[in-house]
């Protein structure tokens, strides 16, 4: 019989960079998902964590605190006209693929990015990586294009696929997005 494990999903915090970078670090070391070539301290992680007031950060922990994952949504372009489309990645702890970890974080940060204001998610997905397809898919994302050979790492030119979700109607004119802040984390 399969123990039931409790999952609670939260605001990251700078205490939780540490977990955070310690997720993302194999993912930077031995596959091709991440495109950076060394792994962020803790510190760069916190200073990510915190650096617009305007994107959450979520983790999801175990009934013992023990982080299990995160999501986090950024800026997509920095121009003023792509300010409602923001970019939107998961991370997953080694042992927690397959488990919904990754789709319950997905739908949390999802729902608080639509209540704060934005109307479209992008997620950047290096290619090969079914399981990130099928789970971005599983969420509500959809195909939306693929870039070939844009980056060079571990030996090989690497494409990458274009993900979309749309979180809400655009209206006109649209409303400024929210501060997270402001916003909280908001339940699916």
């Amino acid at each position: 019989m399969v123990e039931a494990v409790t999952i609670a999903i939260r605001a990251a915090t700078a205490a939780d960079a540490a977990a955070i970078a310690d997720i993302y670090a194999p993912y930077v070391r031995t596959s091709t998902i991440s495109f950076e070539t060394e792994p962020p301290s803790p510190a760069t992680m916190a200073e990510r964590m915190t650096a617009s007031p305007l994107h959450p950060w979520l983790i999801a922990t175990d009934e013992d605190g023990l982080v299990l994952g995160y999501a986090y949504a950024t800026t997509f372009k920095a121009r003023a006209a792509y300010r409602w489309t923001v970019e939107t990645s998961v991370y997953l702890a080694g042992d927690q693929r397959g488990k919904g970890v990754g789709r319950l974080l997905y739908a949390r940060l999802l729902a608080t990015l639509k209540t704060q204001g934005y109307v479209q998610a992008v997620a950047v997905i290096a290619l090969p990586n079914d399981w990130s397809i099928s789970m971005h898919e599983s969420v509500g994302f959809r195909r939306a294009g693929q870039l070939r050979e844009v980056g060079w790492k571990s030996g090989s030119w690497l494409d990458i696929g274009y993900w979309q979700a749309e979180l809400d109607e655009p209206s006109d004119p649209p409303t400024e997005v929210r501060a997270f802040a402001d916003v909280g984390v908001v339940r699916a």
